[in-house]
């Protein structure tokens, strides 16, 4: 049984954006879809590590060799794109905490998105939330993992990590952690040793 899990939060409570969403952002752009994904992936690491949205747009732009008409609104669909939970793992983790588990969230993720979560009931579940803008590091580099458990107070080996990304959590495994590729939420029952709900 695991008593210190640590989640990351897109992909695993959190869910990615929708294939409608991201079709608003190429919109709003006014660029090719296939040359928007890669200038908005390309430039996402520092964004995650701390820049600001205006920046970060104008480095989106500077990428594809062209000015966005209208930024604030870029801005708010990309935001509104990250801010849906899944309630099964909603669930779940409150479950944990009812549990006594010490649960972690390690996220990369921008500073502007950090206020809609914190409006959210089950995020002080968590005894530590490591932000990836706050500690100015992302995953897959091994500080993050290394902040996580230190806020956390527990050495990295007591620490279950869960995230929907084979190289973050191959990361969190080269810095003494057990972790776990996230499926489902029938799996992190079974990692952590909890009743199924059925």
């Amino acid at each position: 049984m695991s008593d210190v899990i640590l989640f990351d939060l897109y992909g695993v409570i959190a869910r990615t954006q929708t294939e409608q969403a991201r079709e608003r952002l190429v919109e709003l752009a006014g660029v090719p879809g296939e040359r928007f994904w890669v200038a908005y992936w390309d430039c996402r690491p520092d964004y995650d590590a701390g820049l600001s949205s205006a920046a970060y747009w104008e480095n989106v732009a500077a990428r594809l060799g062209t000015a966005f008409a209208d930024v604030p609104a870029l801005t708010a669909a990309d935001l509104d794109s990250w801010s849906q939970s899944d309630p099964e793992m909603v669930a779940l983790v409150n479950e944990l905490a009812d549990e006594g588990r010490t649960l972690g969230l390690l996220s990369n993720i921008i500073e502007d998105l950090v206020p809609v979560w914190e409006r959210s009931d089950w995020l002080k579940r968590f005894a530590a939330r490591t932000f990836s803008c706050r500690i100015g590091v992302a995953k897959p580099d091994p500080r993050a993992y290394e902040v996580a458990a230190e806020q956390l107070g527990v050495p990295v080996e007591r620490i279950l990590f869960l995230d929907d990304s084979e190289v973050n959590v191959r990361a969190a495994r080269a810095v003494g952690m057990a972790a776990e590729v996230f499926t489902s939420v029938a799996q992190v029952r079974k990692l952590v040793g909890a009743a199924p709900t059925w």
